[in-house]
């Protein structure tokens, strides 16, 4: 398995003229799980979002296998091995399933393309009997499971996944996390969003905390279990602040 790394380093980030990530440093490894955890506005999303291409960085490097990310569009973040599993369970609503995930593998050939769905379908196969469906009459879960086999179909090194859990019932839940856990033994890096810290820190190896868009805890995420304190503080500053 490769060493490859998403590295950031000193990253600052500005939405609206307000700082909203300060000098911020972290890394996320292949092959394993890492999730992002604190309180709403504690800048998880800005900084999945930034890392995608979606924002543009004030200062600060991003970088994946030595080449940097700064600057570049969301596509050619992609590109890079970097794909986006937002938060909302966004997909083409006006395409069909197939087409969905088809369009995941552009610049493919044919026969990677029909193998790389194959196999995210090997993952979701409730999709299987939907892929003639409109994307935008699935379920919420439904349409999770598109986007997460999307980022599978594009061949990513790295999936930034924004709020796995968010509107959806626990079994598809769980569906969604064991899908996370194939990313991981296929090599695959990713860095999770996920508002239940219980499910996020049972699926990840590595954990990050945020509080007021600064980064207060990089660790194992067993040890972050020892230490119920750090995120209750991490919580606890940012309700107070908003």
């Amino acid at each position: 398995m490769s060493n490859a790394t998403i590295e950031v380093k000193d990253l600052v980030v500005s939405r609206g003229g307000k700082k909203v990530l300060h000098s911020i440093g972290f890394s996320v490894p292949k092959g394993e799980i890492t999730t992002l955890l604190g309180a709403n506005g504690a800048g998880k999303s800005s900084t999945v979002l930034t890392l995608a291409g979606v924002l543009k960085p004030d200062s600060g490097t991003i970088e994946v296998n030595g080449q940097s990310l700064v600057g570049l569009s969301p596509d050619m973040v992609r590109q890079r091995g970097v794909a986006l599993v937002p938060e909302g369970h966004r997909v083409l609503g006006g395409l069909s399933v197939h087409d969905n995930l088809r369009v995941a593998s552009m610049g493919k050939t044919q026969a990677e393309i029909d193998g790389h769905v194959e196999h995210a379908l090997s993952i979701f196969p409730e999709l299987k009997e939907r892929l003639k469906q409109r994307a935008s009459d699935l379920s919420g879960g439904q349409k999770q499971m598109v986007a997460v086999s999307q980022a599978f179909i594009a061949r990513s090194d790295f999936m930034l996944v924004d709020e796995l859990s968010l509107g959806l019932a626990p079994t598809v839940v769980h569906r969604l996390a064991d899908a996370l856990k194939v990313a991981a033994d296929e090599g695959i890096g990713v860095l999770l969003i996920e508002q239940f810290a219980h499910l996020a820190l049972d699926l990840a190896k590595n954990a990050l905390v945020m509080e007021r868009g600064r980064m207060v805890y990089q660790g194992s995420s067993a040890e972050l279990k020892e230490r119920p304190d750090i995120l209750h503080s991490a919580y606890l500053a940012d309700e107070a602040a908003e």
